[in-house]
């Protein structure tokens, strides 16, 4: 049966802004309510369907590399979704394969299940079209209970006619709130020293942004201030420290900590980008300030972080 508007969209020629996201799959590519909870058995039942369509003989070795993708940054959109990606040498016209479930796929530890998963093939050759997708995707699915509503559906027909009608054009660009994360952990301007501490060795991370009442952001507290507070200036600037290698800086800190304010130790000096600046504004910002983070704002309301690390695995290898 033929689509109204129905399109496949060649990646080579790299034209893929104003193209309707339902142009990427068709009903076949559609398994409705699935009975498997396992994320990496409905990975591959989807690839194996993709596959016999569209004769890629890569799909294994795509299997591999999408469960070790997804174990390091799961592929979250809010709630109920997920949109993994991996990235083709043998297509040169981006695929997408859509599973719904009512009883949700456990997806990532700590996560909800997932009760609609998009799985997206995309060339290597149109690295830019997952995080257009993405967007789109993002704007179409952010009413609360959208997922929950497309899994209802019982026919890869209507899953396909939802999508149309929910007019999901990709973008021209990509904006900062399409490559950004959630801020997972964050300190209030009354937290003390002590509450730093503990998210940082709890945690595992590097710094950690500070919020006043309105979640508006003001400063960041990093791991190097940490150290920083521990050591006395002077020592800082000397090369060779064996003549005081019996002094402890650490016990006078644990001493204080919970009476030291964040205000005392908290920089101002951090990265931030407006939610709709462009992606290429995150990368300008993050290569000039040498920073790991970019804080995003919308005013000046912390709505969410853009990692280097992340933002390289995005843009250059997923």
């Amino acid at each position: 049966m033929k689509k109204p508007g129905f399109q496949k969209t060649a990646a080579s020629n790299h034209k893929i802004n104003g193209v309707h996201f339902s142009s990427f799959f068709d009903p076949g590519q559609v398994i409705c309510q699935t009975d498997t909870e396992d994320r990496n058995t409905v990975f591959r039942e989807m690839l194996e369907r993709l596959a016999r369509q569209h004769g890629i003989a890569e799909w294994e070795k795509a299997c591999q590399v999408l469960v070790e993708q997804e174990e390091r940054y799961p592929a979250l959109l809010g709630s109920e979704i997920a949109v993994p990606h991996v990235r083709l040498e043998s297509i040169d016209t981006v695929l997408a394969g859509v599973v719904t479930s009512q009883k949700g796929i456990l997806y990532a530890k700590g996560a909800e299940p997932v009760k609609l998963l998009i799985l997206m093939l995309v060339p290597k050759a149109a690295p830019g079209t997952y995080l257009q997708a993405l967007s789109a995707l993002s704007k179409a699915c952010q009413e609360p209970g959208v997922a929950e509503r497309i899994s209802a559906l019982k026919s890869g027909e209507e899953v396909w006619r939802f999508f149309y009608q929910q007019g999901m054009i990709l973008p021209d660009h990509v904006c900062a709130c399409d490559i950004m994360d959630p801020v997972k952990v964050k300190l209030q301007e009354h937290d003390t020293l002590e509450k730093a501490i503990d998210l940082f060795v709890r945690h595992g991370v590097e710094e950690l942004p500070v919020v006043d009442k309105d979640e508006d952001l003001i400063g960041i507290v990093s791991a190097h201030e940490l150290l920083r507070v521990c050591l006395p200036d002077y020592i800082l600037w000397m090369d060779d420290v064996s003549t005081i290698l019996n002094f402890e800086p650490f016990a006078e800190l644990l001493r204080k900590e919970n009476k030291t304010w964040l205000a005392e130790i908290m920089t101002s000096e951090y990265v931030t980008v407006g939610e709709e600046a462009p992606a290429i504004q995150v990368a300008k910002e993050l290569a000039r300030s040498r920073a790991n983070h970019a804080y995003i704002v919308r005013g000046q309301r912390l709505v969410g972080v853009v990692d280097l690390e992340r933002f390289l695995s995005r843009i250059l290898r997923e």
